[in-house]
């Protein structure tokens, strides 16, 4: 049972959203449009492997741990400290 001026569900409800979210912002980042046969930042030949699983790729596997690693540094958006979420 919700109390104050949460409703009940709204635990659930900000939980949903936020892996929503998490999701959205995930698909918006795989790769678009047709494939590469060869890295787009070293040259090397991508695995036909690769290309079938990842539509869309223009990294290879080296290359694409390494954007990932840059990526993790920031972590981008901070749901629990924004406003938005405490409206919710």
């Amino acid at each position: 049972m919700a109390t104050g001026w949460a409703g009940d569900g709204a635990v659930q409800e900000q939980i949903d959203a936020t892996v929503t979210d998490g999701i959205r912002r995930a698909q918006s980042r795989l790769p678009q449009g047709p494939g590469r046969t060869h890295c787009a930042e070293c040259g090397e030949p991508i695995p036909a492997e690769r290309q079938r699983a990842i539509p869309g790729v223009r990294l290879c596997l080296p290359c694409q741990a390494h954007e990932d690693h840059e990526n993790e540094v920031f972590s981008g958006y901070n749901r629990r400290g924004s406003k938005d979420s405490q409206l919710r």
